[in-house]
């Protein structure tokens, strides 16, 4: 589980305005640009290159990598 605290600052590295993120099962997501970002080990991967489509994860079709 994701520090409260740390989630309330935490924002899309993709979006220009810094949306917040929205902590959804094992992924931080960015509803403005549709990316969700893995958490693997309690650890967000806060990389755009990371990031997968939120189509994908809606669909149950990607999960975090180990």
């Amino acid at each position: 589980m994701l520090n409260p605290e740390l989630l309330a600052i935490l924002a899309c590295p993709a979006c220009e305005e810094r949306p917040p993120l929205e902590l959804h099962g094992e992924y931080l997501v960015c509803h403005r640009c549709r990316r969700a970002y893995p958490i693997r080990d309690e650890i967000p991967a806060l990389l755009v290159e990371e990031a997968v489509p939120l189509d994908e994860i809606e669909a149950g079709e990607k999960t975090p990598r180990a």
